[in-house]
């Protein structure tokens, strides 16, 4: 049986010292123009140094047209290129594999932040997002490409497409929200293909032993189970990336589409043939015994986002006490800025219903 503190090979870059990776986790705390803050900058080297196998940034926009929050960092611009390549150092320091991942929020992105409407790839009346045009897909499928090289070029052992969550790749993705008619719109061929072509362009430009990995969701935002089944089918069979990590909500229930009948979510992706692709998955894995189920179920590693907020060591924890459960909620203000959350990570914590406990 697989134990946690096992290693993990990759097809390309340096082997994971365990199975843990940290989520990437909204933090709202780089600065305006997307340069890396001090406080993003401790964040994730906290983690890094807590003993996670595979330290992975917040969804890192890829497009100034794209961005999806306040205080996002950047990976599409020079000027970002110094704190990414002081980032990259300090995780690397801490032998953790270290990973950009790439994101653009398509619809999703707030109009107070971006010129101009939200990009989709159809147009959405409910976001006042446009259709994008074949020339704007082009060049956003060549912004991932050249925010890839960039993370490259600064240290990073990788890079994750963030095709999950309702933004852009996802949204493609979608045959509720991607009413096109073109190559890109129509059959789940075409609305993947923007992410095929985005995954040959990266192996393209970047060298051998760049690591490579995709994020998807296999429900909500209008998607179809059995499609995304067999686009991560195809992902691994074409073996162009080096992981697949599945954002489940909860890898231990079942699909909300009733019709498919008792099968558990998870094992729609773990019953398939994976080859050299790595799969692991996030959604509701906070203790040490809930990693260790996740591994008996067939992930290869476990995405940990809420137990890492809650404890920077969270590895080093499960490694001391296999039964490992985080401490309580709600946590105060205090206790969060002492796990390394800038001013602005907590303020975003308290919009999480029951996360943080309220001033007496």
């Amino acid at each position: 049986m697989t134990d946690l503190f096992d290693g993990l090979t990759l097809a390309n870059g340096p082997a994971l010292k365990n199975r843990f990776m940290l989520a990437p986790l909204t933090n709202l705390q780089s600065h305006p123009d997307g340069v890396l803050s001090d406080d993003e900058f401790g964040w994730l080297t906290r983690r890094a140094q807590g003993g996670f196998g595979l330290t992975m940034t917040c969804a890192a926009t890829v497009q100034a047209a794209g961005i999806g929050f306040p205080g996002q960092l950047g990976v599409y611009h020079d000027r970002h290129t110094e704190g990414l390549l002081r980032l990259a150092a300090a995780i690397n320091r801490e032998q953790s594999h270290s990973v950009v991942q790439l994101h653009h929020a398509g619809m999703r992105s707030p109009k107070d932040l971006i010129s101009g409407p939200p990009l989709c790839p159809s147009d959405n009346v409910e976001t006042s997002a446009r259709a994008m045009t074949l020339a704007e897909i082009e060049q956003t499928a060549d912004d991932f490409i050249a925010a890839a090289k960039r993370a490259e070029q600064a240290g990073f052992h990788g890079v994750e497409l963030h095709g999950a969550h309702g933004y852009l790749l996802c949204q493609f993705l979608s045959p509720e929200i991607n009413q096109r008619e073109d190559r890109y719109g129509g059959s789940i061929e075409n609305r993947s293909r923007l992410l095929f072509d985005i995954i040959d362009g990266v192996r393209t430009a970047t060298r051998p032993g760049f690591s490579l990995g995709v994020r998807l969701s296999p429900e909500r935002f209008g998607l179809r189970l059995p499609e995304i089944a067999g686009v991560a089918q195809r992902l691994m069979r074409e073996g162009r990336i080096d992981y697949l990590d599945m954002s489940l909500w909860d890898v231990f229930k079942q699909p909300e589409d009733k019709s498919l009948g008792d099968r558990n979510l998870a094992s729609w992706f773990t019953d398939l043939d994976r080859g050299n692709v790595r799969l692991g998955a996030a959604g509701k894995i906070t203790t040490g015994e809930q990693c260790r189920r996740a591994l008996e179920s067939g992930l290869d590693f476990v995405v940990i986002g809420r137990a890492a907020i809650l404890h920077h060591d969270f590895p080093k924890r499960v490694a001391a006490d296999r039964d490992f459960k985080p401490v309580p909620l709600p946590v105060s203000p205090d206790y969060l800025r002492s796990e390394g959350l800038g001013e602005a990570f907590v303020g975003y914590m308290r919009t999480w219903k029951g996360f943080v406990a309220d001033a007496a």
